[in-house]
């Protein structure tokens, strides 16, 4: 009997050895956890990290000139907002060659994707830097078979971008969207003019 008492004091020892161990771990990591937790500073220091980051990552993409805008919304001279598809309406710039795409799902148009397709050579590549408000300004020209195009853009570290383009004749287009690296991309050329 006294073999049996001495078994179940061993065993409650064991047990109470088990909880309090488990005990000390649980709160060790609940105190690691909350080691780990950023203070609001620190979030925005790591925020400023990476949009710095973001900022010389675009000014490469700009310096190569190898980046497609996808655009979620075109505006026109008027204010008129409208949603659009990204893969359909975009601005391609390859090195020394551009493309400018309007499209929509619903129709035809002169490209195959219910708008047009303009390509040709980019001319005039200006691109002006603001490391203090990590934001891009660029400006070119795009000298294509149905005309040429000036375009002004205005890039932010978040890749969030706006190009405003205008012709020879009176209006403007404006794409708003996002900058991706070509490789990125996942536009559809329509059938160029």
């Amino acid at each position: 009997m006294q073999i049996i008492i001495n078994f179940m004091k061993t065993i409650h020892m064991k047990i109470a050895g088990l909880l309090m161990l488990s005990g000390l771990f649980l709160a060790s990591s609940a105190g690691y956890s909350q080691d780990n937790r950023l203070s609001r500073q620190e979030k925005k220091e790591v925020k400023k990290a990476r949009m710095a980051e973001s900022f010389y990552f675009l000014g490469s993409l700009l310096d190569r000139k190898t980046f497609v805008l996808e655009a979620d919304f075109l505006e026109n001279t008027y204010g008129y907002r409208l949603p659009v598809t990204s893969t359909l309406n975009f601005i391609i710039v390859e090195e020394s060659r551009g493309i400018l795409q309007t499209g929509a799902d619903s129709r035809i148009g002169y490209n195959g994707v219910g708008g047009v397709t303009a390509e040709g050579t980019v001319k005039g590549w200006e691109v002006f830097r603001d490391p203090k408000k990590m934001v891009y300004r660029l400006h070119f020209n795009l000298m294509t078979n149905i005309g040429t195009y000036d375009i002004f853009m205005t890039i932010s570290a978040d890749y969030r971008a706006t190009a405003t383009i205008s012709g020879q004749r009176h209006g403007k287009l404006t794409w708003e969207g996002r900058l991706v690296p070509i490789n990125d991309s996942r536009v559809y050329k329509g059938t160029t003019l």
